[in-house]
């Protein structure tokens, strides 16, 4: 198998890598890019189901958008089952955690809305049961196209495969709350190909999700930002120099981290509604690094390009580890070439006592960044915990160049719009 530099051969650009050296440089705990510790008596937004990642409405400049007063978020959503036999223990009680596991095979797009950027209200399903193609609605982005109030919703349709899909439909306002109608026709996008983004025949642990579309402020195109693994065979793949960058003495052992092939994908439109779409070669690998790279997103600031994406410490490499969190990477121009910021790539990372608090990050252009809480141990051994399923605190954070400072934290689910739209 080819390294990455190679593989890609004569293309528009080469993909920036995210180095096992890079990785090297990761520190946990040190404050300024470790997210507070999150209280063992968080609230819940709701008890009837669990939340996981949020997707603000937005417009495809970035920008958190409301409408007409109202915030509106859309999240991965499954129902808790207190009273479902393969949920209870041998005592008859509420195995919560196994619940919780078990909530991606029933993953489905639901909305929220709010009056003051926070204390969301529950509004319901997006698209009616039977709409989506298939089992699980996993997930992508909400933008706001116009002030009709037209959403295009861009989402992972997933099992069977992964397709990248969009639906569109419209939000609604009253005095009182927000609706949302149409959501009935799925145009399916595009998947996968083999050749520069792994397949499922090739990696039955394969990622292909999390479409994030924006307009890049440079060339005004539409492009859309997904996760991904580099094509292959699993176990193929080569960790060769440039994947293993400037190590020190006694670093120079791969281990088994061929198998650790993630990628931040991206496509071009064709058109300007965004029904046609190329896929291109990745913006940045993780080959003998790491195997996830979640919900990809950008921050366009000072002119320049901050790559943000979300990762695990059980999908890092052999030889190398980092905490669940933020990943970072800035470039002055889309196609790089990137650089990791602060260093190493770590922006935002769970504290080391509460590895598994939260989740699923996403960084807004205002700084903030929004997440969920995954669960919290709530004695000091850490062996008894609380499940989350909600929304975490907010978490301030600022951009210097190529680093990033953790500056505050607000309420739960504290996220404001930046503009709003008058509907007509």
């Amino acid at each position: 198998m080819k390294t990455t530099t190679e593989k890609f051969g004569a293309t528009p650009h080469q993909p920036s890598l995210w180095t096992r050296a890079d990785a090297l440089k990761v520190r946990a705990d040190d404050p300024t890019t470790t997210q507070p510790l999150v209280s063992a008596d968080f609230p819940v937004l709701n008890n009837d189901v669990f939340i996981w990642d949020t997707m603000p409405l937005r417009d495809l400049d970035g920008n958190v958008t409301s409408v007409d007063g109202w915030s509106v978020i859309f999240t991965l959503t499954a129902d808790r089952h207190p009273n479902d036999p393969q949920y209870l223990d041998e005592d008859g009680n509420y195995d919560i955690l196994r619940d919780w596991n078990d909530r991606h095979g029933r993953a489905k797009m639901y909305y929220w809305f709010s009056r003051t950027g926070k204390n969301w209200e529950f509004g319901g399903r997006v698209m009616a049961e039977g709409v989506s193609p298939t089992a699980r609605e996993w997930a992508g982005t909400p933008i706001l196209l116009n002030d009709r109030g037209e959403v295009d919703l861009y989402y992972t349709a997933v099992t069977p495969g992964a397709t990248i899909v969009k639906v569109r439909g419209r939000v609604v306002t009253t005095e009182h709350g927000v609706s949302m109608v149409g959501f009935e026709k799925v145009k399916p996008l595009f998947e996968a190909d083999g050749n520069m983004y792994q397949t499922e025949a090739q990696n039955a642990f394969w990622g292909f999700r999390d479409p994030w579309p924006f307009r890049d402020p440079n060339d005004g195109k539409l492009y859309m930002l997904f996760e991904g693994n580099v094509a292959g065979e699993r176990g193929a793949h080569k960790v060769g120099e440039a994947e293993i960058g400037d190590v020190p003495p006694g670093y120079e052992d791969v281990g088994n981290s061929r198998f650790q092939t993630a990628c931040v994908g991206i496509a071009v439109a064709r058109d300007a509604d965004g029904d046609d779409w190329e896929m291109l070669p990745p913006l940045l690998t993780a080959v003998g690094v790491n195997d996830q790279t979640e919900r990809p997103h950008f921050v366009f600031q000072d002119g320049k390009y901050y790559l943000f994406t979300i990762s695990h410490t059980f999908t890092y490499a052999d030889g190398v580890t980092g905490p669940d969190g933020v990943y970072g990477f800035v470039a002055d121009s889309l196609f790089g070439p990137y650089v990791p910021l602060n260093g190493s790539g770590l922006v935002l990372g769970n504290p080391s006592s509460q590895p598994f608090q939260t989740y699923s990050h996403y960084v807004m252009p205002n700084g903030l960044v929004t997440s969920f809480i995954d669960s919290v141990p709530t004695d000091e051994t850490g062996t008894q915990i609380r499940v989350g399923g909600t929304e975490a605190p907010t978490v301030g954070m600022k951009i210097k160049g190529q680093q990033t400072f953790v500056v505050a934290e607000y309420d739960y689910g504290y996220i404001p719009p930046m503009l709003d739209v008058t509907l007509k």
